[in-house]
């Protein structure tokens, strides 16, 4: 039987579509991998293997935060409020934004709180934004502004974003300049680097023992690790019936390493390398540090969201690694 035209066409044309399909997703799939960094809406959408890790938010607010940030098996990390309302999440301490960085006394000027007389830090631009196979990087220019609008500082940040398949791997690090004269950042625990976990993993949840735990570096746990000094600090606990956790990390070239933790039982985890009058009840002002005209201050801190608790994520073996690593 001699085919019909109809036949003859499609065996012709079905290899064709199956090259074209598989070109497609082969396109699909390169695209996926990796760390990709995309503008959204006045965010830059980040996200892993196709997956989203986290937004940088730079817009309508006291300071540049990161929010929400999802751990392995796509875990939210961080509280929702007052970014997102959330039925059940306590709607305390509205400057506690996801995952940020800022000080409560810079020249006198508080930037963790936002009061009417609060500061803030005002994103300027980004200096480079890049997506790559194996990590992603922001690089971004901010101004610390004090209420009554003078500028005080200037401050340069970069996020580093891991690929990896079994957990989050976040660095930070911001360099403080004293361009507009000397800085004195004062004896106050209400800083630094902070993240406000998700309510899942409180120690303390209405007044009432929450699911959540702490351990720090030097094998001091819960309650007790609020002010003591620590190279890593490790909260964790169930979410979404999954036991998740996270890592801070504070480097050994960062100033008074090893670092004070400000890591309460309600949720606030923040490394603060100022706060020793509040975290040693030494007397006021022994914590300030000054910073002359024309100089700088970097602080780089790591960040593992990961699964299980600090032994099962290998925080300790983790740490060892970053701190060998070059500032």
């Amino acid at each position: 039987m001699t085919p019909s035209p109809r036949s003859t066409i499609a065996r012709i044309l079905k290899p064709g579509l199956l090259v074209l399909l598989g070109s497609a997703l082969s396109i699909v799939a390169t695209r996926a991998a990796g760390v990709e960094i995309t503008e959204q809406n006045d965010v830059l959408r980040i996200t892993v293997d196709g997956k989203l890790f986290t937004e940088y938010c730079y817009k309508g607010a006291s300071r540049p935060f990161l929010y929400p940030i999802l751990g392995p098996d796509d875990v939210p990390m961080t509280r929702n409020w007052p970014m997102k309302e959330v039925a059940g999440e306590e709607r305390d301490h509205p400057h506690h934004r996801s995952l940020w960085w800022t000080h409560g006394d810079i020249n006198g000027h508080d930037f963790w709180s936002e009061s009417a007389k609060a500061g803030k830090t005002v994103h300027q631009k980004f200096l480079e934004v890049k997506s790559g196979a194996t990590e992603g990087l922001i690089r971004s220019l901010n101004h610390l502004v004090a209420a009554d609008g003078t500028l005080v500082a200037t401050a340069d940040q970069t996020l580093r974003i891991h690929r990896r398949t079994d957990d989050r791997l976040l660095d930070f690090e911001i360099t403080l300049h004293a361009s507009q004269g000397p800085l004195t950042f004062g004896d106050t625990k209400e800083g630094t680097f902070g993240l406000r976990l998700n309510e899942s993993l409180r120690l303390v949840r209405n007044k009432q023992p929450g699911t959540g735990h702490i351990v720090n570096s030097e094998g001091v746990r819960d309650g007790a690790t609020w002010g003591k000094r620590a190279r890593w600090v490790d909260y964790y606990g169930p979410v979404d019936n999954r036991v998740v956790g996270v890592a801070i990390f504070d480097h050994p070239a960062n100033p008074r390493h090893p670092t004070w933790w400000h890591v309460r039982d309600y949720g606030l985890f923040a490394a603060n390398p100022f706060g020793i009058h509040d975290f040693e009840k030494k007397p006021a002002g022994t914590g300030k540090l000054e910073l002359p005209a024309g100089q700088s201050l970097t602080f780089r801190y790591r960040v593992l969201f990961h699964r299980g608790d600090e032994r099962a994520a290998r925080v300790a073996e983790l740490y060892e690694d970053y701190a060998r690593s070059n500032p």
